[in-house]
């Protein structure tokens, strides 16, 4: 193994790592609404990015972004459905469905294989298709199950689908399109705050210092795992960062299991387990159809 690719398979553990014991730090700021996390998270990301930009001296893009009409409305479009994405993760790990959470996490590779079959009229192979099919059994297993759609699973893996859509179509790089993300967002979210401290909620003081350094750290534990997240994606394929990319829902699925004990019962189990298959089965195709391609190519360099 090369260094360049030990070095993105560890960016990679890290970044996963840290999304996956997400839950471990929202519920460290409870009771702050989910609303006031989602909007200093917005506020003290743009902040920490703005840091890390003008350290690298990374600023000549903006003034092009900016002109872009398409541009900004792409990337306004990307940061309401990022935000929609964040507020619902927040709430929903505040409110005890972590386990919910990660699955939500678990069938997003499989929606975006879908989205691109929709929206960007991509041609499946008959591996893809079995895993979607066995996927969509298990979310209408739960359905039946329980009387009402998982929602909060299918709102953070269609949220997060849709946003690597956009981005798929974005024209900077990743960091700074963040940056536009969250400056759109910026307007918003202070005048949110303002509205809530003025209107009669509790206000930051009374929260604490504790709480109010936390809300402060949001900045950093949002920016610095996309940042690693990025790098591994130069370093190693896109075949092993997406079998890593379970780690994420992983940890929180044990988080929630485990720490916040949250009620798994059998039939919930069934179906989780019936959606990992799912899992399985696209893992295992991919791998095989890049162990193909290969094959073909050296076939093809040989002859």
């Amino acid at each position: 193994m090369q260094s360049d690719e030990r070095r993105g398979i560890w960016f990679a553990i890290a970044c996963y790592t840290i999304w996956g014991v997400f839950p471990l730090y929202f519920r460290l700021l409870a009771p702050v609404p989910a609303i006031d996390i989602l909007a200093h998270r917005v506020i003290w990301s743009l902040g920490f990015l703005v840091i890390l930009l003008t350290l690298r001296q990374e600023w000549a893009w903006l003034g092009p972004a900016l002109r872009s009409r398409r541009t900004l409305g792409l990337y306004t479009l990307a940061g309401a459905v990022l935000a929609a994405n964040w507020y619902t993760y927040i709430w929903a790990v505040n409110a005890g469905y972590v386990i919910e959470s990660s699955l939500g996490y678990f069938i997003n590779p499989l929606v975006s294989v879908l989205i691109g079959v929709l929206v960007l009229r991509e041609r499946l192979r008959i591996g893809q298709w079995a895993a979607i099919v066995t996927a969509t059994a298990g979310v209408l297993y739960l359905t039946l199950s329980y009387g009402q759609l998982p929602w909060i699973a299918l709102t953070l893996a269609f949220t997060f689908a849709f946003y690597g859509l956009l981005k798929k179509h974005g024209t900077v790089r990743s960091m700074q399109g963040l940056t536009l993300e969250a400056g759109v967002l910026l307007a918003p979210a202070l005048a949110l705050l303002f509205f809530r401290e003025t209107t009669g909620h509790d206000s930051l003081v009374s929260y604490g210092w504790v709480k109010l350094l936390l809300l402060m750290s949001t900045g950093v534990v949002t920016v610095m795992p996309l940042v690693w997240f990025a790098s591994a994606a130069r370093l190693i394929p896109l075949s092993l960062l997406g079998i890593l990319q379970y780690i994420a829902p992983t940890l929180q699925f044990l988080v929630g299991l485990l720490i916040f004990q949250e009620p798994f019962s059998t039939t919930r189990l069934i179906g989780f387990a019936i959606i990992w298959l799912a899992l399985l089965i696209y893992s295992a195709e991919g791998l095989h159809h890049q162990r193909s391609v290969r094959m073909d190519a050296a076939s093809t360099v040989a002859s």
